[in-house]
């Protein structure tokens, strides 16, 4: 029985508490919450600490997922590892890629696994598209967008991360790890715009940005994502993988509002197209939010039983949040930024 600590219960937080809770292999020995209360009633009854360290220090946990906001992750992380413990965290890794080599070296140096929160490698329409995408042959044109016309408590909820973390990286990395996946190569420079379009963000922080990356095999890639209740909901959602020999796109018919969080993992269909004609791919019954977080969760306690090598991914996670911070530091600099290698 792998005994868990879970820290922060908003969203991703509560999901994964609940995935653990119904999991019969975990046994829940805590909560870390802010305010102190779990409103959940089947999380009712688990012990329940608002500081992090004292919780690690008295729970003891085998296991550590951490989805607090960002800029504490690279820092739980570490300290949950020293202490002996696995780490399951949230994306982004870190909000520095030195901190999330800070991360990846200590769980080599520990022996611990870490799991980064890249839902969509846990769900099989995503792993086809990238099937079909790698089918083709680079090189890749990747165009991709998550746009949200978010208001009211989404909208505060957007607010409250841009305090710490831009559309584009908090949303990009998942999109940049599945490039990363279909195309192997590294990137090579990365330029990025954006636009704070609102006065109701309490930094200085833009709330619509996107960039365009070029890669070592020739591939380019161009990502774009908005919130806040300005944002438009045509062309929301973009999903295409280019190469010489075709294409593959995501073509569900309707994919509801922007701010459905279940509609933005949901692909529904894929076209296959290549010049001698199309293939149209129904991917009918596709999990829902919590069917991933479970699937998440489930995977997390097996790279722990059956001692799972996580180098490739780990590596993925350094590279998809390098990109992403390399936009955001064009976006703030104006310059074009040139990557070196960014893997640990």
């Amino acid at each position: 029985m792998t005994r868990v600590l879970v820290a922060g219960l908003g969203n991703m937080g509560l999901s994964h508490a609940l995935a653990h809770h119904r999991q019969d292999a975990a046994d829940i020995v805590g909560l870390v919450n802010r305010s102190g209360v779990v409103k959940h009633p089947e999380l009712a009854g688990y012990p329940v600490f608002t500081d992090f360290r004292e919780a690690l220090a008295t729970a003891q946990p085998d296991l550590v997922v951490i989805a607090t906001y960002s800029d504490t992750h690279a820092d739980y992380a570490v300290a949950a590892m020293e202490a002996g413990a696995h780490v399951f965290v949230e994306k982004p890794l870190a909000t520095t890629v030195a901190d999330a080599q800070r991360v990846v070296a200590c769980a080599r140096q520990t022996g611990r696994k870490l799991v980064v929160g890249y839902i969509l490698r846990h769900h099989p329409s995503w792993v086809r598209l990238i099937e079909e995408a790698r089918k083709l042959g680079g090189p890749y044109v990747f165009r991709m967008n998550l746009n949200q016309q978010s208001s009211g408590a989404e909208w505060e909820t957007h607010k409250a991360l841009m305090e710490t973390t831009a559309p584009i990286v908090d949303c990009g990395v998942h999109y940049v790890d599945v490039w990363c996946q279909i195309t192997d190569a590294d990137p090579v420079k990365v330029h990025g715009m954006g636009l704070r379009l609102s006065d109701e963000i309490a930094t200085d922080m833009y709330n619509y940005g996107q960039f365009q990356v070029s890669f070592d095999d020739g591939s380019v890639g161009w990502y774009e994502a908005g919130w806040g209740p300005m944002m438009s909901e045509t062309a929301f959602f973009v999903k295409d993988v280019v190469s010489p020999a075709g294409s593959v796109s995501i073509v569900e018919d309707d994919k509801g509002a922007s701010s459905d969080v279940d509609g933005h993992t949901r692909v529904g269909g894929l076209l296959v197209h290549r010049p001698d004609g199309d293939n149209r791919i129904d991917l009918p019954g596709e999990p829902g939010h919590q069917d991933l977080c479970d699937a998440e969760q489930a995977f997390m306690l097996r790279a722990i039983s059956e001692d799972i090598d996580l180098t490739r991914h780990m590596q993925d996670a350094v590279k998809s949040l390098a990109i992403c911070l390399a936009a955001d530091e064009s976006i703030r600099t104006g310059q074009s930024v040139t990557l070196k290698e960014q893997t640990p």
